[in-house]
């Protein structure tokens, strides 16, 4: 009897060994088949002189983004950590608790408010996930104090 329970409880421990946490570039604990099929294309933001590559994830309101791009957008400053724009139509919304918004995020507010965040914070807001910008290097400075104009396209 010994012999089939350490048979099943090694079954049981190697089968799900696969499902082990990993964590993302960005530090944020998934899991490691959620992580490949989560990510579905990069997304190029020209910000100024500058150039980001994004991350976004595929979900539904990536979908409808994606069918509007390109998009060349003057986007607004709000609170000293982030830009936003608020889009000319609704996209689809799936709005979440997100806790801790990273510098890099990019997020939809509502249904139809795009947000880039450039710095990390608490919030108590929800928001629906876009994607975010691999490297965050510059984009403090890109995205300076004010209005700026974002250029939106597919990779």
């Amino acid at each position: 009897m010994r012999l089939v329970r350490f048979l099943f409880f090694g079954f049981v421990f190697f089968t799900n060994i696969s499902n082990i946490s990993a964590q993302d570039s960005k530090g944020n604990l998934n899991n490691s088949k959620s992580v490949q099929n989560k990510h579905s294309s990069k997304m190029k933001l020209k910000i100024g002189g500058d150039v980001f590559m994004a991350i976004i994830y595929n979900n539904e309101t990536t979908k409808a983004l994606k069918a509007i791009l390109p998009l060349n957008i003057n986007m607004t400053e709000l609170n000293g950590n982030e830009k936003f724009k608020q889009l000319s139509s609704d996209l689809p919304a799936s709005a979440e608790a997100i806790g801790t918004i990273r510098a890099g995020d990019i997020m939809l507010w509502g249904s139809n408010t795009l947000v880039i965040f450039y710095k990390t914070f608490k919030t108590t807001y929800p928001y629906t996930k876009i994607g975010y910008i691999e490297n965050t290097n510059g984009l403090d400075n890109a995205v300076g104090s004010g209005s700026i104009w974002v250029s939106f396209s597919l990779e």
